[in-house]
C-alpha cells in the first residue's frame, strides 16, 4: 500500500510478516502442519529473522485457505501439482512457453 501525502512525497507501508505461531492461531493448523507444507513447497517463506525463524506474509492465508478446500478431496501430492499449475499461470515461465503434457 502506498500513501501519497503531497504530491512529491510518498510512504511505503512495510507489509505485515507473520511467524509461525501466529499461523498457529489464526489458522486451524499446527506448527508442524504449517512446517510440513513449507517444506513441500506448499506455501512459502517471505523472509527470515536473524535467528533463523520463517516469516510469512498476508498471501499465506489466502494459500492455506486453498488448501483446506483442496484437502476434502485431494491427496497433498494431488494438491501440490494443483497449486504448481495455479502459480504457473499467475507467473508464466520467463523461459518461453513449455509443453503442459
Amino acid at each position: 500500500m502506498v500513501i501519497r501525502t503531497r504530491p512529491a512525497a510518498i510512504l511505503k507501508i512495510p507489509a505485515k510478516l507473520y511467524r509461525i505461531g501466529d499461523l498457529v492461531r489464526c489458522t486451524p493448523f499446527s506448527r508442524q502442519t504449517i512446517h510440513n507444507y513449507t517444506t513441500m513447497g506448499l506455501i512459502r517463506e517471505a523472509e527470515w529473522t536473524q535467528g533463523g525463524h520463517r516469516l510469512y506474509d498476508e498471501s499465506v492465508f489466502q494459500r492455506l485457505s486453498r488448501i483446506m478446500e483442496l484437502r476434502k478431496t485431494k491427496s497433498l501430492f494431488e494438491i501440490r501439482r494443483i497449486l504448481g499449475k495455479e502459480d504457473s499461470a499467475v507467473r508464466p515461465d520467463r523461459c518461453g512457453p513449455t509443453d503442459n503434457n
